[in-house]
């Protein structure tokens, strides 16, 4: 699971007549919603457990799409608050960027910020996957739009409480050789040494710098695949061209609600980056943005509206990949937390 709001409860969902993963009939509409395992029934696993490999499950699909997330990044910062065409293109693409940064920071390079992405991925989803199941017990989710304002409100609280490591993770991937670099660099020594600097330099409250860029991102991403998702598999479910291969099918839906994600959560996301790399003056002040609202503005009227969709190919690439991996990682976890018990 990402930082996008959805549980892998959710993910696994039955369809209203047929479930894409295990293909048992489903409850009666009006019932609640039981989750299908990928690979056979859902075991039971202790709750804390289930949210500890939740979060590992993403953190393991992290190692494999960070380099999307390092390309976005600079993607994103490239041509900061500049006129197109007034500046150096370092990268003009996924794949070119993906190639330029591993031929000139090397392969290392492609996994920068990787410790503090890990650190983020596992405190947020412990904080949203619990807070998911709290408002599960609760019966929240099943009123009517109640599963939807869960997920946002769940997710929004685990990127609140993961912030200093989304900016961290930001900073560091921001980081190149002087030949390719984009946005300001802020030349950390890692990821010990960047919690140290921000926290000496601007206090406690430096440390959640951005974080009113990166609850916005996250409720619109959480809404967007909510409403994509689910649907989308129960469509290609019901047209059984592929009832044969289930994976096939998450894979699909994730792709599809992949295009409704990236193309409404990107301009957050850019703004999200914009406002933890940004540098800071004497007062703690950012020196480019004061807010949420003025960067947006000041994105607009310097780069025009398609500036806020800048690095729009790998959060799409990122996201059907991520999807499907924390799903697998998670659900062979809980199997063999099953055998260990």
């Amino acid at each position: 699971m990402d930082h996008s709001g959805m549980t892998s409860a959710q993910l696994l969902k039955t369809s209203p007549k047929e479930s894409a993963f295990c293909g048992q009939p489903s409850h009666r509409m009006g019932s609640p919603a039981v989750p299908c395992n990928v690979l056979g029934p859902p075991p039971a696993v202790w709750p804390p457990l289930d949210f500890v490999l939740g979060a590992l499950a993403c953190c393991a699909a992290c190692v494999f799409t960070n380099p999307l997330e390092v390309v976005k990044t600079r993607l994103q910062l490239q041509g900061e608050l500049r006129v197109r065409g007034s500046y150096h293109i370092h990268y003009r693409g996924v794949l070119q960027a993906l190639w330029v940064v591993g031929r000139t920071d090397g392969l290392r390079g492609l996994q920068k910020g990787l410790s503090a992405g890990l650190i983020y991925q596992g405190v947020m989803n412990g904080v949203r996957l619990g807070s998911y199941s709290w408002c599960e017990a609760l019966g929240i989710t099943a009123v009517h739009g109640g599963s939807l304002l869960s997920g946002a409100g769940a997710g929004a609280l685990g990127a609140f409480i993961a912030s200093p490591a989304y900016l961290v993770k930001t900073h560091l991937q921001a980081q190149s050789a002087d030949a390719i670099a984009v946005g300001h660099q802020h030349n950390h020594l890692g990821v010990s040494d960047a919690f140290v600097t921000i926290y000496r330099r601007d206090g406690l409250s430096g440390l959640w710098r951005g974080v009113n860029g990166a609850v916005p991102r996250v409720m619109v991403g959480s809404a967007a695949q909510l409403a994509t998702f689910t649907s989308a598999k129960d469509g290609v479910s019901h047209s059984q061209w592929f009832s044969a291969n289930a994976w096939l099918t998450a894979l699909i839906a994730a792709t599809i609600s992949g295009v409704a994600v990236a193309i409404t959560m990107t301009p957050f996301d850019v703004i999200s980056t914009r406002l933890y790399n940004q540098p800071v003056d004497e007062f703690r002040k950012g020196r480019l943005y004061h807010g949420f609202t003025d960067c947006l503005m000041k994105v607009c009227q310097a780069e025009g509206p398609l500036g806020l969709y800048k690095g729009m190919g790998p959060v799409f690439l990122r996201l059907a990949p991520h999807t499907v991996l924390s799903m697998l990682f998670w659900d062979l976890m809980r199997q063999q937390a099953v055998k260990d018990e």
